[in-house]
């Protein structure tokens, strides 16, 4: 490696994990440069959370970071680790650092049958990481209150709309907002995101009801599109389909995957899951932070795995699934690789992810897999075992 990767560590079982792969996986065989950022919950208190900061500058400069799960902590956590505050999701930080959209792809495997049998090809989920209803402000109204809508522009004129005059009954408003620089950087992301997987993308709002909301996430998809994209598409052999988000649920649902299905905050939030507990396991499935300047942050879809990281302080033995956080150092030195033109660290890791595959699909598996596995042949086995085993299959490869 020439240029290094960001690499941000975490915490509980994660962090265990972290350090087992890259000492029997990736330091064995790769000349690894990585630029280091410790985001354990106990060094973001000890740097009042200027560390996350620095690793997501760090990223901006170097273009592609890996990132083990960490803590986001609640009134339990602020005890526990004696923190001087409530610290915020990392993730939130560095995605908002970035101006990213998160991306999160199943990881198919032989034995592990999606509840609809007809997905044969994983779908990737685009969630815009913005506004709606997680930006929202709301009240609760009684009745015979009117609600408006007041917008004051910069010269102090008033623009007013009725949203419902409450008569009989208390009542409940929302309002939302979006802008226009977000849902730009959204679009950007996704198709070059696209253009990158070589895969069609899917967009879908519900722009037949909200003819003005959601229509203009419609409207800048489609200029972007247009302007900027289109002839990179046709010369890609891949397309860009808009449809209402209802049609597009039906649509998914009756597909053979192999798409990137881009979502509306919400929408987005409530398919991820859909989609990774349809494709079996959150444990089996693969998150990226994409730019719209192409800048790429590689991470696990799940948590830290709190309960696991308890009994192994105790000294029992565990058998957590490291496929997803193993597939994020996959995708960071695979992006690495491709960046810099060096074939071999991107052959590296395409070399890994299949030895990985293979373990499973040769029977030997952590606990959560051999639950949902249907292969007549299987083996539980510990964290360590499994990763041993899939290094027998990767020397192998290798030589």
């Amino acid at each position: 490696m020439t240029t290094p990767l960001v690499e941000m560590d975490g915490d509980e079982m994660t962090r265990i994990i972290w350090k087992m792969i890259k000492d029997k996986l990736i330091l064995p065989y790769v000349d690894l440069k990585t630029e280091y950022y410790d985001l354990g919950l106990e060094n973001r208190e000890k740097t009042q959370d200027q560390v996350t900061i620095d690793s997501a500058e760090a990223t901006k400069k170097y273009g592609v970071a890996v990132k083990c799960a960490t803590i986001t902590p609640n009134a339990e956590r602020v005890k526990e680790y004696n923190l001087t505050q409530m610290w915020k999701s990392p993730n939130g930080t560095i995605r908002a650092i970035l101006d990213g959209t998160v991306f999160r792809t199943p990881i198919v495997v032989k034995g592990i049958t999606p509840y609809i049998p007809t997905w044969t090809k994983p779908i990737t989920i685009a969630r815009h990481a913005y506004g709606d209803v997680y930006k929202n402000t709301e009240m609760v109204v009684a009745d015979g209150s009117k609600a408006e809508l007041v917008v004051t522009d910069k010269d102090g004129h008033e623009t007013r709309q009725l949203i419902h005059t409450f008569s009989g009954s208390n009542g409940i408003i929302q309002g939302l907002h979006n802008i226009d620089k977000s849902i730009s950087s959204f679009a950007r992301a996704c198709f070059n995101f696209a253009l990158d997987k070589k895969q069609d993308i899917w967009f879908a709002t519900k722009d037949t009801i909200s003819k003005k909301y959601d229509h203009r996430f419609k409207d800048i998809f489609n200029e972007i599109f247009e302007n900027e994209y289109k002839e990179k598409f046709d010369q890609a052999g891949i397309t860009y389909f808009y449809t209402l988000i209802d049609d597009a649920v039906a649509r998914v649902v009756r597909s053979e995957g192999g798409y990137i299905w881009a979502c509306k905050n919400y929408d987005g939030d409530v398919m991820s899951d859909m989609v990774a507990t349809a494709f079996g396991s959150l444990a089996m499935m693969t998150s990226v932070l994409v730019s719209p300047d192409g800048i790429y942050e590689y991470e696990a879809a799940h948590g830290t795995v709190q309960r696991h990281y308890y009994k192994y302080l105790k000294g029992e033995t565990t058998s957590t699934n490291s496929v997803a956080t193993l597939f994020a150092w996959t995708g960071a030195l695979r992006k690495r690789g491709q960046l810099d033109g060096n074939a071999a660290l991107a052959d590296f890791a395409d070399k890994l992810e299949q030895a990985t595959i293979a373990t499973i699909e040769d029977g030997i598996m952590t606990g959560d897999l051999a639950a949902l596995s249907t292969l007549e042949n299987k083996t539980k086995v510990d964290t360590e075992t499994f990763l041993s085993e899939i290094n027998v299959r990767l020397a192998k490869a290798l030589a």
